[in-house]
């Protein structure tokens, strides 16, 4: 699953800046934008600095920074697809489809961002400051994306003073949409309440403790229309783990009520598997 995740990231990733992102004369954010901007600073002075060599050069050591505290796999997958996305703007040959600039950054926005959550839902990412990015959060439990795009502003208005600030505007708009594909469809760090009423307390709890590493409160009760003794569940889990959750209580409990809430804050320790 992964594999073929990092491949089609890869793929929707080159084609998103052959197809849309060059002929909009705008760069992308992250380590990819920064070395599309040396590119060109390059072709200003008469050097030809490919973008596929500079994106090599600036993930490699970020990513050995971070890759303890993202996971050793998750990094390697991350850079697998940061080479193959170098390799296929080499050998890939994608025409554009519109010759309307503003066309283009849309569109390009929301490619790009698919290709950045195609990689996150495979359990990888495009590298570069999504390592940084991945790793902040892992350890705050905060999702810093917002904090990516101002970085990528004030990359955009370095790159507008040079290139024109028409370009740089544009190219805010297109970081714009591409973070907010991201915030859309990226819900690993959101926390969701389980508030549960079940018959079978004990038996849920024990199902629920040996598939999960969260912790889970268990209230007897008596039902206020059967008057029968029954059991008030309340746990905190990631959203990813909603889905597998409920599974496992419905198995431990066919008539087992699940109330599920989102979770605007919440204070104290709680577990956050590995990105491995």
């Amino acid at each position: 699953m992964t594999a073929v995740a990092v491949i089609a990231a890869a793929l929707v990733q080159a084609y998103a800046i052959q197809v849309f992102v060059r002929p909009a004369g705008i760069i992308s954010g992250g380590f990819t934008g920064l070395s599309m901007l040396v590119e060109r600073l390059g072709e200003l002075v008469g050097i030809n600095i490919p973008m596929q060599l500079t994106m090599l050069l600036l993930n490699i050591p970020v990513a050995l920074l971070c890759c303890k505290g993202i996971g050793i796999r998750f990094t390697a997958f991350s850079l697998i697809q940061v080479m193959l996305s170098s390799l296929f703007l080499q050998v890939c040959s994608f025409r554009p489809i519109f010759q309307d600039e503003f066309l283009n950054v849309i569109f390009g926005g929301v490619v790009m961002g698919a290709s950045i959550v195609i990689a996150l839902r495979g359990n990888a990412s495009t590298g570069g400051t999504d390592f940084i990015a991945l790793f902040v959060s892992n350890k705050t439990g905060h999702s810093i994306w917002s904090y990516v795009f101002f970085g990528n502003a004030v990359m955009y208005c370095f790159y507008g003073s040079i290139f024109g600030w028409k370009y740089a505007g544009y190219s805010i708009i297109f970081q714009f949409i591409s973070t907010r594909m991201i915030s859309a469809f990226h819900h690993r760090y959101e926390l969701v309440t389980l508030q549960v009423t079940t018959m079978k307390g004990p038996e849920v709890v024990d199902a629920y403790i040996g598939r999960f590493k969260h912790g889970i409160s268990c209230v007897e009760a008596i039902g206020g229309y059967s008057k029968k003794k029954m059991y008030l569940l309340n746990t905190v889990i990631s959203s990813y783990e909603v889905s597998d959750a409920v599974h496992v209580m419905q198995a431990a409990d066919e008539h087992i009520i699940i109330n599920v809430l989102r979770t605007q804050q919440f204070v104290g320790s709680f577990y956050r598997a590995p990105l491995e």
